[in-house]
This record gives structure tokens, sequence and C-alpha cells, in this order.
């Protein structure tokens, strides 16, 4: 998979060069390239950002730098560059993602569905946002889609870009060494949290890794952790229960 982010600040992306993203980066399963937007502001102090138009607080960011740096993006992936074919059922043409808190909300479903893609853009705002006409442009053209992280508002996109960009790395193949762990995981196959996890030593600070964990028969941890999700489920998102399970 080719993933592009554009931003401001491409420092904030050295981060998806540790662990698992990072290895995955190096053995060519992620194709990452981070673009500085400034790069594409040809004044003297390199202004990304204008005045709102009516007025009001604050700075929005200026249509040109975005489309120079998107039309630039679109054009080398049409030309063939935009990383690897293997990824199933992936369109051919790439998957502008705007974080927005006025977007759809980011969900395990929506990584599995976009780890499907094969080019995806990341388009990182700031200040007040971005100019309208830039979505609208590139949705005329093509595929975009804003996206938000949670009922909250973050200085800019970065943060958002960085979480949505481990959520759908980790579903490709090859990116996590033990798939089955994927399955196990919240949110993932039936949509419950998962289950509390131990390991050794058998008593810590006198509490213990309860004894069906230690019992060596595995049906019996399997129902433990079936129950454990339901419960935990129950407890923290019970909106997320399936309807048969949910107490009257």
């Amino acid at each position: 998979m080719r993933i592009d982010v554009v931003s401001i600040f491409p420092g904030y992306f050295d981060a998806l060069e540790l662990s698992l993203l990072g290895k995955a980066k190096s053995r060519g399963l992620i194709d990452l390239r981070v673009h500085d937007l400034r790069e594409a502001a040809h004044d003297k102090h390199r202004t990304v950002d204008d005045t709102p138009a009516g007025g009001g607080a604050g700075m929005v960011m200026k249509p040109e730098p975005w489309g120079e740096m998107l039309d630039g993006i679109l054009a080398d992936s049409a030309s063939g560059s935009a990383g690897s074919e293997s990824v199933p059922d992936g369109g051919a043409e790439p998957l502008i993602i705007f974080p927005s808190p006025a977007g759809d909300v980011f969900t395990q479903r929506m990584a599995r569905e976009l780890a499907e893609e094969r080019h995806l853009v990341f388009g990182c705002g700031r200040y007040e946002g971005i100019d309208q006409r830039v979505f609208d442009e590139y949705a005329e053209r093509g595929r975009v889609r804003l996206v938000s992280i949670g009922d909250y508002v973050l200085n800019g996109g970065e943060v958002a870009t960085i979480a949505m960009i481990e959520a759908i790395g980790r579903l490709l193949p090859g990116v996590v060494g033990n798939p089955e762990s994927l399955v196990e995981e919240s949110h993932e196959e039936d949509g419950l949290l998962e289950y509390p996890s131990y390991t050794k030593p058998a008593e810590w600070r006198g509490r213990e890794v309860p004894p069906v964990l230690l019992s060596g028969n595995h049906a019996a941890v399997e129902r433990w952790r079936r129950e454990q999700r339901i419960e935990r489920t129950r407890r923290v998102r019970p909106e997320l229960l399936p309807e048969e399970l949910r107490e009257a």
C-alpha cells in the first residue's frame, strides 16, 4: 500500500518509523511518503494560510498550496508509482482522506475497508481548517472522505492521521506476525471488547492470575475469555453488545 501524507509538520510522522509499521516500511509492505505543504507555497514566508472570508477568528489554509501538492501526488500515482498491486480489491484511484471533526467517525470496520485500498492520501489541516474549495475540487475529480477519530477537537490532523495509519497498516498482510491475534482484539469479529490479559508470575503483590488460565483446560479458558469480553463490554461500552446479549 502507498500512503502519502501532506502536513506543515512532517516531523510528526517520524513516529511511524518505529515498531511494526517501521518494520513494514523497511520490508516494502507500506510505501509511506510525507510531504511538507510549505514546499508548495512560493512566497518569501512560504505562507499556507490567510484570514477567513466573511471575517472571524483564526486563519484558514489557502487552496493554492493544497492544489499544487495534491495535483502532484495524483499525477505521480497515475504514472504508475502507487506501490504494490497485491492489495485485493483496491481501486486504482487514490482515496484522499482529510481528518475533520465534521467527518464520518473512524471505526475498526472503516480501518478494515481502508486496508483494502491501494493508495491513501491524508491531508492534515491546521488552524481553522482548509478552504472548502479544496474538498469540493478533489471530490469532483475523484474520491474524498472526511474522517473524525472522535468527538473532540485537536490542533491539527497529524495525530488523527497517525492513529488511522497505525490502525489501517497493522491490518495489511504480513505487518503483524501472528494474524490470529488481530481477530481476538477489541472491536474485531463480534464487536466485543477484548478480555483481560495476564502473564507470569502467577502471583504479584497479592494479586493472582485467574486459576482457569493456569488449568490447561483450553475449552474452559475460551469460555472464561468469552464471558470476560461480554462483561467488559456490558460495563464499559454497552451499546456495542449484540441484541441477544443485552440485559432486559
